[in-house]
Order: structure tokens, then C-alpha cells, then sequence
């Protein structure tokens, strides 16, 4: 089950600037072809290595920095580590107005993911396989975003997406966006938790 704490009302709430809202989207800069930015254990270039991201790594999602702003917390599959921001750059918001994309949703019990691309979106369950869906509806502020899709003529798909600490249940990962997904069908209504993500690597 997900782990979280959704308050939808903070979504009405003023906030600092975007440009300084986590979790955001960056890429790997000035990393040599044939090396690699490594990811450590924790923000100290002593610190044990766990991972590492290519040369041309995009859509790199970074949770919070240290408060020096050196440093990044960056996911990995089943947990989380440092990387160093100086090889990192924020990749620029094309339209403030609009989700960013590509955007992943997901929950456990039931296991489902909504993801959103740049040119569409997909529902996917262990009992429907991928299915299409249209956005009808979507909606920012600086701390989160409001999606509405709609899956079939009589099926719709709401989520309501927040800028807080989220976990999975099933792994040591931190993800920095709950969710609550609302679903609205013909044969009943419902509502699902999850957490979402930027990364994309």
C-alpha cells in the first residue's frame, strides 16, 4: 500500500517561486564522453558509489539538494542517492501552465500506473494491459498538479498530484510527489493512492 500524506488543500496555498520548487527535471552536463556522473551514498565525493548516470542522461529527477546546493538526492531502484549538481542543469519549463512531461503515476494493491508523454497518456493495470487515454483537463501551481483523462466515454480519470515525500511500500526509494487518483466508471467510483515521478533516465 502506498505510504503517504496527501493534503489536496495545499495545493491552493502560496508558494516560493517555481524555479526553486523540488522535485524538478535536469540533465547531465559537461561529463566527458566514456565517463560518468556517479551517484553516492550521500553528498561527499568520499562517499561510497551506488550508481551512476550517463553523459547525455536527461530527464534526471532531482528530490532536494543540500542546503549549500552542491549536492542532489536523485532515485535509484530501490532506494536513493547523491549526485553532484555541478554536472547537472535544469531543463527549462516550456509552459508553466501545463504538467510537465514525461510524468509517471503509479500505486500498489492494486498495482496501476498512469503515465503522461509528450504526445499522450496511458493507463496500465494487470487486468487491462495499456490503454489510451485523452487529457481533458490538466492544471499547475507550485506545489503540484491536477490532471483529468478520460479513458472511455463513460470513464474518467482524475489525479490530483501534491509536491511531497512519497514511498512506494514495497521499496527504500523516496519519491517527491503523492498522489490520489479518481476514478470515475459506470460500475462504481473509487479512489487510488500512488506516488509519481519526473525521472525518466
Amino acid at each position: 500500500m502506498i505510504i503517504r500524506t496527501l493534503t489536496v488543500v495545499a495545493l491552493l496555498l502560496p508558494l516560493p517561486a517555481w524555479a526553486d520548487a523540488f522535485p524538478s527535471s535536469y540533465q547531465v552536463k559537461d561529463v566527458a564522453e566514456g565517463d560518468v556522473l556517479n551517484i553516492r551514498t550521500s553528498p561527499n565525493s568520499a562517499a561510497e558509489k551506488i550508481g551512476e548516470i550517463g553523459p547525455y542522461g536527461f530527464n534526471v529527477e532531482v528530490l532536494e539538494t543540500t542546503p549549500d546546493g552542491t549536492w542532489g538526492k536523485v532515485g535509484l531502484p530501490e532506494g536513493n542517492g547523491w549526485v553532484s549538481m555541478r554536472y547537472l542543469e535544469a531543463i527549462p519549463v516550456e509552459d508553466p501552465h501545463l504538467v510537465p512531461r514525461p510524468l509517471s503515476c503509479f500505486g500498489t494493491e492494486p498495482f496501476w500506473s498512469i503515465s503522461l508523454y509528450p504526445r499522450g497518456a496511458e493507463y496500465n493495470s494487470p487486468d487491462t494491459g495499456a490503454v489510451p487515454m485523452a487529457v481533458l483537463e490538466e492544471a499547475t501551481s507550485p506545489e503540484g498538479y491536477f490532471i483529468r483523462l478520460e479513458e472511455g466515454p463513460t470513464l474518467n480519470r482524475t489525479l490530483i498530484v501534491t509536491r511531497q515525500k512519497c514511498s512506494d511500500g514495497m521499496s527504500d526509494r523516496e519519491y517527491g510527489f503523492a498522489t490520489l487518483m479518481f476514478l470515475s466508471a459506470p460500475d462504481g467510483n473509487g479512489t487510488f493512492s500512488g506516488c509519481c515521478s519526473l525521472d525518466h533516465r
